[in-house]
């Protein structure tokens, strides 16, 4: 792992969806997602079904009997991106609903649309820095 912190961004409402979850998912995420700075990768953060590659992980946290997730991707080089953060309510297995998964890839699409016009022009519509 590098000691250099790679960028972090959120995508949509994922850092006000974070943001609500309880301090214990909170820590657990957030660790998750500091170690994809540093260039590793937590052993609970799994890809996400659904997308081709290691790109796009996906860290699950269950507290109080409630199953949170948060959906990142590391596939853009020099950024960490936060794509979805949400709450699991589905009571259908482990599956990710089809919703949630279309909305990762309307926010990976913005995310990586976003990182393309980077070249000097900073764009601050859909992406909040950290």
């Amino acid at each position: 792992m590098s000691d250099a912190d790679t960028p972090l961004e959120f995508v949509g409402s994922a850092e006000d969806d974070l943001f609500v979850f309880p301090p214990t998912v909170k820590r657990v995420i957030g660790f998750a997602i500091r170690i994809a700075q540093k260039g590793g990768k937590h052993p609970d953060a799994k890809p996400l079904k659904g997308f081709k590659g290691a790109g796009v992980l996906e860290v699950i946290s269950d507290f109080d009997g409630n199953t949170f997730r948060a959906v990142y991707t590391v596939k853009l080089k020099g950024v960490v991106y936060v794509l979805h953060a949400f709450q699991k309510k589905s009571k259908k297995g482990i599956k990710t609903p089809k919703a949630e998964i279309d909305k990762v890839k309307a926010r990976l699409k913005d995310a990586e649309a976003l990182h393309e016009e980077r070249s000097g022009n900073e764009k601050e519509s859909k992406i909040h820095k950290k």
